[in-house]
């Protein structure tokens, strides 16, 4: 087994492996025959969701720009107490 030690893309560095070689010298690695096995034993019933998940279609970064503007517009700027002296108790003397 190889290990590439500077993946040189974003891809490479966080999907994973996705060549079906890689994939199996994983399995064989860790003892499993397929990646639904391992799934099986490592997520357990309880978190795992019947259906599907019903995503949107993937977007642009232009697209994606776009909605994180009308999001970030709905924040509403607010006067900072932390570290300013404010309490929410009085301590009497």
């Amino acid at each position: 087994m190889t290990i590439q030690s500077s993946p040189s893309t974003f891809a490479d560095r966080h999907i994973g492996a996705r060549r079906q070689a890689d994939i199996d010298s994983m399995l064989k690695a860790v003892g499993y025959d397929s990646v639904d096995g391992l799934v099986d034993v490592a997520v357990p019933d309880s978190i795992r969701q019947a259906r599907p998940l019903a995503l949107k279609d993937a977007l642009s970064e232009v697209e994606v720009l776009a909605e994180l503007r009308k999001l970030a517009a709905k924040n509403k700027t607010a006067v900072q107490m932390i570290g300013q002296g404010y309490y929410d108790t009085v301590t009497r003397p």
